[in-house]
């Protein structure tokens, strides 16, 4: 029986494009997986057999070399919290800009029953595999410029990333 996969979920997200988190560099990256416990059901021999899925491991892969293992699927920051110093159960800092693949897998145990019996374990485990997505890491840059960049790119401050098209917008 497929257990459904939990979805990554961004700090972040780029508006409208939920697949994408956006962060500065050097910034503690928070993502979390939305995760729960599952119970299908099917027939087998004309019995009704529940199955539960409970999750009970969280592998992440950041992109970046980065890999974190938790039992904690995570959650968003207090509004207030600081995210250069706020840590969470499942932020990365990246190093350096551009963007990565975040991978998840959730990890978990089951167990069934049938009629009026109660939970019986399953021996072993799930890993389910979340669908990736990609978290695009900028950098903040002042300059001082005395002409339009958008007229004039060739300016010697135009070269910024935040003029070029971000991936979300790419064709």
């Amino acid at each position: 029986m497929p257990i459904p996969s939990s979805e990554i979920v961004f700090e972040s997200p780029v508006e409208g494009h939920e697949e994408y988190g956006i962060a500065l560099i050097r910034q503690r990256v928070n993502q979390w997986a939305d995760s729960q416990v599952h119970t299908l059901e099917t027939t087998v021999l004309g019995t009704t057999v529940e199955v539960r899925a409970t999750p009970i491991e969280y592998q992440w892969n950041y992109g970046d070399g980065n890999h974190r293992t938790t039992a904690h699927a995570g959650d968003a920051r207090p509004d207030d919290a600081d995210p250069y110093e706020y840590r969470t159960y499942t932020d990365n800092i990246y190093e350096e800009t551009g963007n990565y693949e975040v991978n998840l897998t959730t990890v978990y145990t089951g167990e069934f029953r049938y009629g009026d019996s109660g939970w019986i374990p399953i021996s072993g485990v799930a890993s389910v595999p979340s669908e990736p997505k990609i978290n695009s890491i900028w950098k903040r840059e002042t300059r001082n410029v005395s002409a339009d960049c958008i007229e004039h790119p060739e300016g010697w401050a135009c070269d910024s990333p935040f003029l070029k098209t971000p991936p979300w917008e790419e064709e």
